[in-house]
């Protein structure tokens, strides 16, 4: 129920930032934004956060807002092992990854975020699959979220040298995950993804 409900204040706060970039007079402007602050009280109210926060999460939208995107990469090695990195933030593990640059592709974000996260070289290969978070049971977020997840091999050596806000990085096989940062990556999208990768001929996930 708390999803469902928080899945509308997102889009009533699409509706009301939508609205507050393309009104034309000062009464629809003044309805927009009693829309926003509503938008923000219910998702406050459903994550137990102050307002405050709430706001402090969304920069101002100066165009139509649109969901934001996360960018995640599989890469297995010779064994069929995927790898994952430990994430700082919640001591979990999750793929490679992070949130779309601009200025750059989904490729090029990846291989950035393999070597950062990693120090290893990778090529995206292949769209596995495109989440909407609401369509998974991921823990609630005041975003509203879509996640790329694209296949990568590795192009040299296999030498770690973690990222600064990774703590660990290893091989783990499909069936001996470790405990994951459900907000970045589920088990059943793992096994999704890992199933798609064996297939060069699957057609990418998505929803």
């Amino acid at each position: 129920m708390n999803s469902t409900l928080l899945n509308l204040a997102k889009r009533i706060k699409s509706i009301a930032d939508t609205g507050l970039v393309y009104n034309t007079n000062d009464y629809d402007r003044e309805r927009y934004t009693e829309l926003l602050e509503i938008s923000h009280e219910m998702a406050g109210l459903l994550i137990n956060q102050p307002i405050e926060v709430i706001k402090s999460f969304y920069a101002p939208n100066t165009d139509y807002p649109t969901p934001k995107v996360d960018i995640r990469g599989l890469a297995l090695n010779k064994a069929g092992e995927i790898l994952l990195v430990k994430e700082m933030a919640d001591g979990k593990w999750t793929l490679p990854g992070g949130w779309a640059d601009i200025g750059l592709s989904p490729s090029e974000v990846i291989q950035k975020e393999f070597r950062e996260e990693t120090g290893l070289a990778v090529k995206a290969t292949r769209l596995l699959a495109v989440f909407d978070k609401r369509c998974h049971p991921h823990p609630a977020q005041a975003f509203y979220v879509y996640k790329f997840a694209l296949l990568c091999a590795i192009t040299g050596d296999i030498q770690f040298q973690k990222g600064f806000d990774i703590l660990e990085v290893a091989f783990f096989p499909v069936d001996q995950l470790p405990e994951l940062s459900e907000d970045r990556i589920l088990r059943s999208q793992i096994e999704l993804l890992y199933k798609k990768a064996a297939d060069p001929n699957a057609a990418a996930y998505f929803d």
